[in-house]
């Protein structure tokens, strides 16, 4: 069976919000375009608009509730939802203030609290320094889930690119060369060694798995997903064979 790209997830805001689409643009300087193009900096991070670490941000594993929230382009901005939380429709441009508000509890009081939302460089603030995109395999997810007795949401990971199609794992020897998708070339650089941010549930914004102690337990790993580059320029789509 040919591999197969399956699903697209796009993050408009660093941890705090997945889209699912069916295209996307894909590119050397900006890797997954339109993918965490904007971040919401702690009280705690350097001012400034440049990469800096995961940590300086507000995201999932150090605020499970994050987890839920659902984060939607709209021809105004973003349109954020959330179970807890009326939804939100409000321009990044101009909205840190009205953001942090909407989040209010959803993340924990004892964390630095938002400070500034911040517009990304080119490559968007991914959780590395390069521009990136990461791929999934919907086979090694459903071993994931077999080995927790549990469904496992790809929403956990903030993948990009999901293929279906594969072996389990076999993810892993994607690296070894450049792939196609679509009209777009993309080459290897790593696999994606995880956080705690996976152990809170999507649905519920709780914390119900030890995603880390799973993949050691299971596959002596901290790693699920593997990180590309894109060397050249396309777009992907759903349904798109892997070549």
């Amino acid at each position: 069976m040919t591999a197969k790209l399956a699903h697209i997830w796009r993050h408009p805001l660093k941890g705090l919000g997945s889209e699912a689409v069916e295209r996307v643009d894909l590119d050397p300087e900006q890797a997954v375009v339109g993918d965490r193009a904007w971040a919401l900096l702690n009280a705690e991070a350097e001012d400034t608009d440049e990469w800096q670490p995961r940590r300086n941000f507000l995201q999932v594993a150090s605020g499970p509730r994050l987890s839920a929230i659902t984060a939607v382009e709209t021809p105004g901005g973003v349109r954020l939802t959330h179970p807890d939380r009326a939804p939100l429709d409000f321009s990044p441009a101009s909205g840190t203030g009205v953001l942090a508000d909407w989040i209010g509890d959803l993340w924990p009081d004892n964390r630095p609290g938002p400070a500034r939302l911040v517009n990304a460089p080119a490559q968007g603030m991914t959780d590395v320094s390069y521009a990136s995109v990461s791929i999934g395999n919907l086979a090694s997810l459903r071993a994931l889930s077999q080995k927790a007795g549990m469904d496992v949401d790809m929403r956990r990971f903030r993948i990009n690119l999901w293929l279906d199609g594969l072996a389990p794992w076999e993810e892993i020897d994607l690296l070894k060369s450049d792939i196609t998708l679509g009209t777009a070339t993309l080459s290897p650089v790593e696999p994606i060694e995880r956080c705690r941010a996976p152990d809170a549930n999507p649905v519920t914004g709780s914390r119900d798995l030890g995603m880390l102690r799973l993949l050691e337990d299971g596959w002596n790993t901290r790693d699920f997903g593997v990180y590309f580059k894109v060397s050249k320029a396309g777009s992907a789509s759903i349904g798109d064979a892997l070549t």
